[in-house]
């Protein structure tokens, strides 16, 4: 194999697909998830442009379940604004996070490359991607995983590990468990050299011989792809926990910000870290105003060229407002997502909010919450196409597509 220099390197980001993203409704009922826009682009965008850092990156692999169709326009248009090759692969049914990869192995390796990203795209980081590449390079073995450090009481949400202070091996890793082992988890983004399609081959392999072993009962037959199935490899508990204490897996721990993009609320914090983000890395793309020709703006602001926002309007911190959205005069925006073709009329307050698509909130009205983003009502969402007429208040609440509120309501799912 050739220098570091001239070493191809590829990205895949798995997008997932309708079987799962329940949580994100009803955000996800007319866009797949991975395309919902945070901070102003979409959700898989801020991976994908993370990639573009990495050196020799050869092409950019999306899998997932989505129709092909949703996400022709995006891949296409993402491709030419980056210059690199954004391909979109369907798979035909679950194959797990690491049956997912090793499905595609023939297509991943046809730029030959040294090493392979893997990414999930509901992860909110910086994607410090070639500082991995770096160490991983120096540690050896067939992967690095990102790791953060988080507080002990939330750690047992996901994948905990322990990796040796010295030499950042990966010493030990359970999924979820169930009692205390560590504050350092899994942040779900890797880096492997082409090693990790033989030891998920090795898996499916075992599977194979455990099933012939043993007689597939009649109910089983007739399941579908199942957690059984000798294809379905999961990378948290079939590779990481067995290869871990093996020197072949080694951890790079971020002292930047994460987070998992699994509910709507979550959609909101994260749109805020990469906003602030955003000022340390492409400060260009904040709004700024001081009330004049302009609206005051305060903190970090993303506003779409094509919005029209009243100048005596007061927008900010965390505020994102996408395309042909109008904010009329003395609007107040804080904490919120703004979807396309939104009216927000004169002197309606929208905080700690996501208003869908061709929603309209009257005038004086409110549409706020506490801001929990965590919390199924710390967050108001508005599904597409809501009308909240003048001087009503929405506070807490849940509210599906095509509804008109005529009333004030609180802590309400409406459907």
């Amino acid at each position: 194999m050739g220098s570091s220099m001239d070493e191809k390197v590829v990205a895949v980001i798995m997008v997932g697909g309708p079987t799962k993203g329940t949580r994100f409704r009803p955000l996800s009922l007319n866009i797949p998830k991975p395309l919902f826009p945070i901070a102003g682009q979409p959700m898989v965008h801020h991976p994908i442009s993370a990639c573009k850092r990495i050196p020799n990156l050869a092409q950019i692999y999306l899998v997932g379940f989505y129709e092909e169709r949703e996400f022709a326009l995006y891949v296409s248009a993402i491709s030419n604004e980056l210059k690199v090759p954004v391909r979109y692969l369907r798979e035909d049914k679950p194959h797990g996070s690491a049956g997912g990869l090793y499905h595609f192995r023939n297509l991943i390796m046809e730029d030959d490359p040294s090493h392979i990203f893997l990414l999930n795209c509901d992860v909110c980081c910086s994607f410090p991607l070639p500082e991995m590449l770096e160490a991983h390079r120096k540690y050896g073995g067939i992967g690095t995983l990102l790791v953060i450090k988080v507080s002990p009481e939330s750690a047992s949400q996901f994948g905990e590990l322990i990796a040796d202070p010295v030499t950042n091996e990966l010493l030990h890793y359970t999924e979820k468990p169930e009692t205390f082992v560590s504050d350092r988890i899994n942040c779900g983004v890797y880096v492997f050299t082409p090693d990790i399609f033989t030891a998920i081959r090795d898996v499916s392999s075992q599977r194979k011989d455990t099933a012939t072993l043993r007689r597939v009962s009649s109910v089983e037959a007739l399941q579908p792809a199942t957690r059984n199935s000798t294809d379905f490899v999961r990378l948290d508990q079939d590779i990481l926990s067995p290869l871990a204490g093996k020197k072949q897996l080694y951890t790079y721990e971020t002292m930047d910000f994460w987070e998992q993009i699994k509910s709507p609320g979550m959609s909101l914090k994260c749109s805020g870290l990469y906003l602030s983000q955003f000022r340390l890395t492409s400060p260009q793309v904040l709004a700024s105003g001081d009330g004049t020709k302009s609206a005051i703006v305060i903190g970090d602001v993303f506003i779409h060229p094509s919005a029209k926002v009243h100048p005596t309007a007061k927008i900010g911190p965390n505020v994102s407002i996408s395309a042909n959205a109008r904010v009329g005069p003395g609007v107040r925006l804080i904490s919120c997502i703004i979807l396309d073709d939104v009216e927000i009329m004169e002197n309606a307050v929208v905080t700690n909010a996501i208003v869908g698509w061709k929603s309209s909130i009257g005038r004086w009205s409110r549409v706020q919450a506490e801001g929990v983003y965590h919390s199924k009502l710390g967050v108001t969402i508005l599904g597409d196409s809501v009308a909240v007429e003048d001087e009503v208040v929405v506070t807490s609440s849940i509210v599906l597509p095509n509804k008109t509120l005529n009333v004030s309501v609180q802590d309400e799912i409406i459907l």
